[in-house]
């Protein structure tokens, strides 16, 4: 170092700079003792600006008119420039405008067409981006000449970008074109390939400077500005070529390699133009000859020495720049040692196995080795291998194979040995493991894994459950190792639904490993978990869960339900894959309906059922659809006069497949070809009429309903014919005539309607009782050609009035002049009294006293009497005009028995009912009870009140 530049460590310090001294190109050599490498090379410059030689400028005499260019004469100087120009006086700089332009190339002020207001003194200022100095020219006059304006002319492109511009990659491009011209030239822009700028090219001083920013290979070609006025037009054009410094793609990596090894590093590099490679050796540039052979990146040493030893760097470079990769080579040589790699001092093998035995020295070169066993050289043969790696391999070994093995190496530095003992055990069997079996939860159970192995083996068990070991002491309350050294018993206590499942005993010895395994089932799958569905359309819904414990048997299939506001809880649904398998956690919904809402869950099963289900998904609603439902039960009929009244069965909400639901009727007269179309938009609308004053009565029209919504019109139901509304029967029935049948029933006649334009579908009858108060009205109607029907349900002994009209189902027709009939009194309200019977084998006697009518009741004129056998519930009657009756009755039945009696008003109130039971299994009573001896010939007779009967024998 001088007074000037001094080192601190690895940087260089450079006091007090000088332009001239200080400048130029700088590189830092790092040494130790392993060698030398070089830095990349570091660019010093100085930034400066000169100022302008301060000389009077000649003026610049123009026509009005005319382009002109005014020099900046820029000074000496070394760093980014900008320019401005002053015109006059300072701050008064020049605008730039279609005009007017200022080049941060030449420094030159351009004036495309001189106006008069041009005239006056233009000054040059240079600015020094990096020492910020600013110097200004001397001012150059701008004068007009007094010969007259310049006429028209075409453009001359006075200002253009070289013919080949190189550009970096990643850096900014500045193009700069501009015309004088009369009228003032548009200045554009092209690539010759016609193909068109990306969006990152801007335009900018009126289309003077066209800028691409991140400049890149695609960027490249021919690049053309154009210069038009009305008088014609010029162009410039220029090359973009791409250049990058090197960079690179493969390095080097250090080495250590023997003497006498050969050597090969390659580097690779990209760049434009394509990088050139050299190699240094200790920061001295290698030469390819004899051992060493350089080709473009490639390095090869052959035979390698001591002294080859160093740091050696790749160089890679073009005209852009120079990169640097660097690495170390040692060179080693040495006697075999087996410091590092020793053989083991006592080496056990499974008796029927093979063996290998290394025998890796630290040696450089690599060392030549030889096994002894005991003291014979081992030579190659059926059973015995011997690897140039020095490995011993023997197959299938014995018991006379173990004994001492030593391996003994050597090279040219020295020789060194290593010595092992091989022992031959008996294989390892397992004499007792665990079994597959179903467990309870809350026992207890004993997993057993017991072993036969060679007393020269240290044995040790580890167990395992669904693939993951078990700590124990973690798991302490549930899982314990109980039993010997050759046995690794499991224990678990208290078990639990998640201890279903896998367990493995694992047994490792000195040279082998066994394991043995049972599954251990508890219980139906836990419930799947985070069920979710990925993607939904109008009818399908894809969904996926994670799987719950199976609890030690293996999942074998899922089922998804699914819930809706229309269902009754949850319901299974159909999905692809049909069969949902055990390994499958993915599956999609088919079959639903659109613009529902949906929620799902996952149901697991193993070979011990069906588990619990997971929770619901969050609940999605299907993409609406197209109605695919049309309305059933379409038909309709009736109504009043003009109208055709349709109706059907609304489309249920969950087959309605999105909003704005409504119904399309569609109807025409049957034999016509053009349907008549009306829309409703309420959903659950049943019923449309139709009015219009030419609708003939009673004609048959074609319907069919349809669905639409939002997404469109759905299908049309089938096409059903119904009527339009008849009028009503215009004709009253004639010959009306009614007949009182008793205290309550009329019985009314009349003719049928012979002929009328009017269907006819049958006849009501209206009464009354008042004729001054008509509106106290009862009906009967009956259905079809009836010429009589009987009013039932009436007042005893009370005049009514009634008519008779016609109807259909537009209503009812005139009525029939009213005819009045009185209905009988009252049957007798007083039932028949102090019934007597007497029974005699199979022979019951009945009496009673007679009924004496009231002067508003009908006369007595007879009495039935009914009774009803309980074996058929057939009920039998028998009338007469006295007040006794004698039965037969049937001695295995029982029977009820009542008395009531006729009149013209109908029948009268039932006297008590008499139960008689079965007289099989009873002795004979009565009211008079007569027993007969037949060898005596002598008759007694008991005599017995009813109600002391009545008591005796449950009623």
């Amino acid at each position: 170092s001088t007074y000037k530049r001094r080192l601190s460590g690895g940087n260089l310090i450079i006091t007090s700079l000088e332009r001239d001294q200080d400048s130029g190109v700088y590189q830092c050599t790092a040494s130790n003792t392993q060698g030398t490498i070089l830095s990349q090379r570091a660019t010093l410059q100085f930034a400066y600006l000169e100022s302008f030689k301060m000389q009077t400028r000649s003026a610049v005499n123009v026509r009005e008119g005319q382009g002109v260019v005014l020099l900046c004469g820029t000074p000496l100087h070394s760093g980014e420039l900008t320019f401005t120009w002053v015109f006059n006086e300072y701050p008064h700089f020049v605008q730039q405008d279609s005009r007017r332009f200022i080049s941060q190339e030449t420094g030159n002020l351009y004036i495309a067409k001189v106006e008069p207001s041009d005239v006056g003194n233009y000054t040059c200022v240079v600015n020094n981006t990096i020492t910020k100095e600013r110097v200004f020219s001397s001012p150059t006059p701008l004068v007009l000449r007094n010969d007259g304006a310049m006429g028209e002319y075409e453009p001359k492109i006075e200002l253009h970008f070289p013919d080949t511009i190189p550009a970096a990659k990643g850096s900014t491009l500045k193009l700069e074109c501009f015309a004088l011209g009369n009228p003032v030239p548009k200045i554009s822009w092209r690539r010759t390939s016609d193909v068109s700028f990306p969006n990152k090219v801007k335009l900018k001083n009126s289309n003077a400077i066209l800028e691409i920013p991140s400049f890149q290979q695609e960027d490249t070609g021919t690049y053309e500005c154009i210069a038009e006025n009305s008088r014609g037009k010029n162009a410039a054009r220029g090359r973009m070529s791409f250049h990058a410094t090197p960079h690179w793609l493969q390095t080097m990596t250090d080495k250590s390699l023997s003497i006498e090894e050969n050597l090969f590093w390659e580097c690779k590099a990209n760049g434009k133009p394509k990088p050139s490679y050299s190699w240094l050796k200790n920061g001295e540039t290698l030469i390819s000859e004899g051992r060493v052979q350089i080709e473009n990146g490639a390095l090869s040493i052959s035979s390698l020495n001591l002294s080859d030893g160093g740091m050696y760097q790749c160089v890679a470079e073009n005209k852009h720049g120079i990169i640097y990769s660097s690495a170390e080579l040692m060179v080693l040589a040495s006697a075999p040692s087996f410091s590092q790699n020793p053989l083991s001092r006592v080496l056990k093998a499974r008796s029927g196995c093979d063996v290998s035995l290394d025998c890796r020295p630290h040696a450089s070169p690599r060392a030549i080795s030889l096994w002894k066993r005991g003291t014979e050289i081992l030579q190659r043969s059926e059973r015995i291998s011997l690897f140039p790696n020095g490995t011993l391999k023997i197959a299938n070994v014995t018991k006379r194979d173990g004994g001492t093995y030593t391996c003994i190496a050597k090279n040219q530095f020295g020789t060194a040995s290593t010595t092992g003992r091989l022992i031959i055990t008996e294989p390892t069997r397992i004499s007792q493991g665990p079994s597959s079996t179903e467990i309870t939860v809350g026992e207890s159970i004993v997993l057993p894994c017991q072993v036969t192995a060679d007393p020269a083996l240290d044995v040790a068990f580890s167990w395992a459950f669904n693939g993951q070991p078990i700590d124990f002491h973690q798991d302490a309350d549930h899982f314990e190792r109980v039993g010997g050294s050759f046995s690794g018993d499991l224990m678990i206590r208290n078990i639990q639904l998640n201890h279903g499942g896998k367990y493995v005993c694992l047994i490792d010895t000195d040279v082998e490993s066994l394991s043995t395994d049972a599954i251990l089932v508890s219980g139906p799958p836990s419930p799947p978990d985070l069920v979710v569905v990925e993607e939904v359309t109008d009818s399908t819904a894809q969904l996926s869960w994670s799987p719950g414990q199976d609890n030690g048997s293996p999942i074998t299939g899922y089922v998804i339900q699914a819930r809706t506001p229309f269902t009754v809880g949850w319901q299974a649904v159909d999905t692809v894959p049909e069969v949902i398998n055990g390994n499958t956690l993915t599956a999609t919904v088919v079959g639903l309906n659109a613009w529902v809402e949906y929620e799902f869950r996952v149901l697991a099963s193993n070979s011990v059922g069906m588990g619990e289900p997971s929770p619901p998904s969050t609940k999605i609603r299907t993409e609406d659809a197209m109605p695919d439902t049309a309305p059933t039960d379409v038909g309709g009929g009736g109504g009043t006069k003009s109208e055709l009244v349709i109706t059907w069965e609304p489309v249920p909400e969950e087959l309605q497949n999105g909003e704005g639901f409504g119904y399309i009727i569609a109807f025409r007269p049957v034999g016509m070809v053009t349907w008549t179309r009306a829309v409703i938009s309420a959903p659950s609308v049943t019923r449309y009429v139709f009015r219009n004053d030419t609708i003939p009565p009673f004609s048959p029209f074609n319907i069919k309903v349809g669905a639409f919504n939002n997404r469109g019109e759905g299908p049309f139901s089938s096409i059903a014919t119904v009527f339009s509304a008849e009028e009503v029967p215009r004709v009253a029935p004639e010959r009306v005539s009614a007949k009182s049948l008793s205290a309550a029933d009329i019985e009314v006649t009349w003719e049928l309607i012979a002929s009328t334009p009017e269907r006819v579908l049958g006849y009501e009858v209206v009464y009354w009782e008042d004729d001054t108060k008509p509106d106290t009205v009862g009906k009967v109607r009956i259905t079809g050609n009836y010429t009589a029907v009987n009013v039932s349900g009436l007042q005893g002994n009370t005049q009514y009035y009634l008519a008779v009209c016609a109807f259909n189902t537009a209503g009812t027709g005139p009525q029939s002049v009213p005819v009045n009939v009185t209905t009988k009194k009252p049957p007798p309200g007083q039932p028949p009294q102090n019934v007597e019977w007497n029974l005699i084998g199979s022979q019951l006697v009945l009496q009673w006293d007679p009924v004496i009518a009231l002067e508003t009741e009908s006369e007595v004129t007879g009495y039935i009497v009914l009774y009803r056998r309980h074996r058929n519930n057939d009920v039998y009657s028998i009338i007469t005009n006295k007040t006794s009756v004698e039965l037969t009755l049937d001695p295995n039945d029982n029977y009820v028995i009542q008395i009531k009696t006729l009149s013209e008003g109908g029948l009268g109130e039932g006297s008590e009912p008499i139960h008689i039971y079965q007289l099989s299994k009873s002795f004979p009573v009565a009211i008079k009870m007569c027993l007969t001896s037949l060898p005596l010939r002598t008759e007694i007779c008991f005599q017995i009140q009813p109600h002391s009967f009545r008591g005796f024998f449950p009623q």
